[in-house]
Formats: structure tokens, C-alpha cells, sequence
């Protein structure tokens, strides 16, 4: 049996166009980097850092954090609904057997005729009527108009935009877990400089009391230097909750309760190492999440013509092959208890298609938004990028001023107290000199904690860490 009813497609929209990309990094501090065609995003994360403690922690990141095992489930997922859709490609045939039992009512045509037939030589019809059977049945959709195919190549689509965003966790998570590190060994550094500084103003609290004995300082600078002590010894222990804090949040990441984390002395006081920008056309090929906005503007594609070939007649096959009897005896008695059947039949919408034609459009509508989404997306890394290459270029003179004004401010700080020492000078400016020593310096570990986490964000920004 065919039944063919034809119908008008619409006109396929085309293809998306490859969206276009500058020629270099807008930001004018970054000019000279950005003529080199190396990109550092290229460059294996075990090759970048030269912290083994660090690398380790990684290691231990990748096996245990459960955003990133939980997205490669979802790439394991997304693989078998590949395999789900190919396999709709293929006839799908199954065993089948059946036992039923049927009593016609007399007087109907199929019982009166049942009653004047004989079954075998000599032998009405039994009733009520035993119905073995055993065999094959196969299935195929024909994809004469392509619907199994698009959906083929929008699942595999999807497929490698999962493996893309699993690439994008894993440059995530190498970010943040080295950021956290370098978090950890700032505030160790912030916690040594305040000890240093505590134990400085306790010597300059002795002095002070001693010279109030011998009447050459009174009461309030006494209690000035206290307080000022005071204050330090309360930032160490901010400092202490910090650093659990910190450490808990790295454990997080890690996949693990809370404990004590390893790490390297301190933070280091040379700037780390620089990175090469390259050319925002390699970020293309480099970011997981630009390629995952690719692969989805590929699959919305796929969908359109998946949606557009509801349009068209569609066609299947159905067959079946076995053996069929009233009772076991007989149902290998060939060639009488053999049974076969081939139906053929091709279907497509004529009136009513306002579902086709709505899904039709949704469709489209959901991959021009993906084609937004894609640009958005590139966008998006080439300003991040910038913006990234401009920070670091501008931290790298901030803890060169820093560094000098805390220079500065220790030798103030040496001269302050022994001016003081020889009454030469008022306890005011010596509890200026300490204070504005330790805030200076705190901020230097920070400006160099921010460096860090600056170079560390823009090799992600560039694509690193995956590989």
C-alpha cells in the first residue's frame, strides 16, 4: 500500500556567514604584542606554570572538582544521542512471537465462513481458534527528505559543542584554582609583613613607656603606640580567618572537606611571566566557548533543515517474516505456516500546517539567535583580552611605584625611630611612618597578587588551559 500526498516547501534560509574578526587587540599598550602571531593560549598549562605544588593542585582539580565531572557527563550524554539518532539511519529489526486465542461469533460473515471451512483434510476450523507465531519484523523510515540526517548532524553538533564547554570548564577551573593559590601566598606574605610590623611597634611601645619613666614622653604617646599595636594584632587574626577562608575555597574547587593546603614559601616579588597575545583570529580556535558558539550555530542550522523537511512526503517501510499456525505441530510445516508481509507507504501534510510552518520558524528564529549569541561571544573575548593586556601593562608600573614608596617608607620608618630615640623627633611622625609603611606594604602584595591574577585571567582569556 503507497499513499502520496505532495505539498510546497519553503525557500532553505541560507547558511550563516563567517563573522569577521579585527585584525589586532584594540588596546594601544598591547600594539607590540599583538604583531606576534604566537599566541601563549596555545601553550600547555604544565609548560606555563613552574610551581609544582601548584601543577599538582590542578592534577588534583581535574579528577575530583564535580562541575567539571559533571560536564563530562553531559559530554557523554550528548555522544550517545548521537549514536541514537545514526542509528535511525539503519532498519530497525526485532524478533517477535505471539500467542492468542480468537472466537468469532456464528453469525458473522468471518464466523459462518470459519464453520464451513476446513482447516486440514477432513477438519473444520477449531474454535475457539489458537494463533501461534514467531518471526521477524523490520522498520525503516527511507530519508529520502533528509529529517534523520539534519538531526544527525545537530546532534554530532551539540556533541562538539559539549566537548567545548568542557574544554571552557577546564580553562575555568585552571584560572581559579591558581588565582586561589596565589590568594593563599598573598595573605601568607600580608600575615609575615604584619608580624614584622607587631613585633616593631612592641619595641617602640617599650621605648615610649621607658621615656615616659625618665618624663620625656607622657601618657598619650603611650597609649598612641598601644593602640597602634593594638590594631596590628587585630589584622593578624583577620588575616588567620582570611587565609581559612581562602583555603576552604581552594578545597572546594579541589573536591575535597576542608584541610591544610601545601604551598610555596611566598608570593613572588618578580613579575610573572609575560604572555603573548597573538591575533584575535586566533581566538577562534583557541577558545572553547567561541568554538562551542560555533558548533551551536552549526546545529540551529541543522534543526532549520530538519524543521524544513517536515514539508516533504515521508516514507516507510515496514516488513515482517515468520511462521504462523493454530497449534505447535504445525508451525513448522513449511512452506503452509510460513507468513510474510511488505507495506510501503509515503505521507505528507496538506491542510493544517500551521505546527510545521510555526516549528519551521522557531527554528530559524533560534538560529539567528544562536548566530547573535556566536558574535556576542567573540566580542566578548576580544575586549576581555584587551582589557586584560591594558591591566597588565599598568600593574607592571604600579608595583614599580610601589615598590619604591615602600622602600621609601622603611627607610622613614628606621629614621622616624631613631630621631625619636635621640628626641629629635615627636611620637606623632614615628606612628605615621609605621602606619603608612604597613598600608603601603599590604598594598604592594596586593598589586603583585592582582599582576598574577591578571596574566593567570588573560591566559584564559586566550584559550589556555585545556590543552
Amino acid at each position: 500500500m503507497i499513499a502520496l500526498v505532495g505539498c510546497v516547501a519553503p525557500v532553505m534560509a541560507p547558511a550563516p556567514a563567517a563573522v569577521r574578526v579585527p585584525t589586532s587587540f584594540a588596546s594601544a599598550a598591547a600594539v607590540s604584542r599583538s604583531a606576534d602571531s604566537a599566541s601563549s593560549g596555545e601553550v600547555a598549562w604544565r609548560t606555563l606554570f613552574d610551581d609544582a605544588i601548584l601543577v599538582a593542585l590542578i592534577d588534583t582539580a581535574f579528577h575530583n572538582n564535580p562541575e567539571l565531572l559533571a560536564t563530562l557527563q553531559e559530554v557523554e550524554m550528548a555522544r550517545y544521542e548521537v549514536q541514537s539518532v545514526r542509528g535511525r539511519l539503519a532498519p530497525q529489526v526485532s524478533i517477535a512471537a505471539g500467542l492468542g486465542v480468537d472466537k468469532s461469533a456464528r453469525y458473522t460473515s468471518e464466523g459462518a465462513g470459519n464453520a464451513s471451512t476446513d482447516i486440514t483434510d477432513g477438519r473444520k476450523v477449531p474454535e475457539p481458534l489458537t494463533d501461534i507465531s514467531v518471526g521477524f519484523v523490520a522498520a525503516w523510515e527511507a530519508d529520502v527528505r533528509g529529517k534523520i540526517r539534519s538531526q544527525k548532524g545537530a546532534a554530532l553538533s551539540r556533541y562538539l559543542a559539549t566537548v567545548e564547554g568542557s574544554r571552557y570548564v577546564m580553562t575555568g577551573l585552571v584560572a581559579e584554582v591558581t588565582n586561589s593559590y596565589y590568594e593563599l601566598l598573598a595573605l601568607d606574605a600580608k600575615l609575615a609583613i604584619v608580624r614584622e610590623t607587631i613585633a616593631l611597634q612592641q619595641k617602640s611601645l617599650a621605648l615610649v613607656r621607658a621615656q615616659r619613666e625618665a618624663a620625656a614622653a607622657n601618657e598619650l604617646a603611650v597609649q598612641q603606640f598601644y593602640a597602634l599595636l593594638l590594631n596590628a594584632q587585630g589584622l593578624e587574626f583577620e588575616l588567620l580567618q582570611q587565609i581559612t577562608e581562602a583555603e576552604n575555597r581552594l578545597n572546594l574547587l579541589l573536591g575535597r572537606y576542608p584541610q591544610a593546603v601545601a604551598r610555596g614559601a611566598a608570593l613572588p616579588s618578580a613579575a610573572p611571566r609575560a604572555l603573548a597575545a597573538g591575533l584575535p583570529s586566533q581566538l577562534l580556535q583557541n577558545r572553547p566557548d567561541i568554538r562551542a558558539a560555533e558548533w551551536a550555530v552549526k546545529a540551529a542550522h541543522f534543526d532549520v533543515k530538519a524543521a524544513r523537511s517536515e514539508f516533504f512526503p515521508e516514507i516507510n517501510l515496514t516488513a515482517g517474516l515468520g511462521l504462523r499456525a493454530f497449534k505447535p505441530s504445525l508451525l513448522f510445516t513449511l512452506p503452509e505456516s510460513m507468513a510474510y508481509s511488505l507495506v510501503g507507504d509515503a505521507m505528507a501534510p496538506l491542510f493544517n500546517r500551521t505546527a510545521i510552518k510555526a516549528e519551521y520558524g522557531r527554528a530559524n528564529a533560534a538560529q539567528l539567535q544562536a548566530l547573535i549569541n556566536y558574535r556576542r561571544t567573540i566580542v566578548s573575548g576580544v575586549t576581555e583580552v584587551s582589557t586584560l593586556m591594558s591591566a597588565i601593562d599598568n600593574l607592571e608600573r604600579v608595583t614599580m611605584f610601589k615598590t619604591q614608596q615602600a622602600e621609601a617608607l622603611d627607610r622613614s620608618v628606621g629614621i622616624s625611630g631613631d630621631l625619636f630615640a635621640a628626641a629629635r623627633a615627636n611620637y606623632l611622625e614615628v606612628l605615621t611612618a609605621q602606619r603608612e609603611a604597613l598600608n603601603v606594604k599590604l598594598e604592594l602584595v596586593e598589586t603583585r597578587l592582582r599582576q598574577r591574577v591578571a596574566v593567570t585571567n588573560l591566559y584564559r582569556a586566550l584559550g589556555g588551559g585545556w590543552r
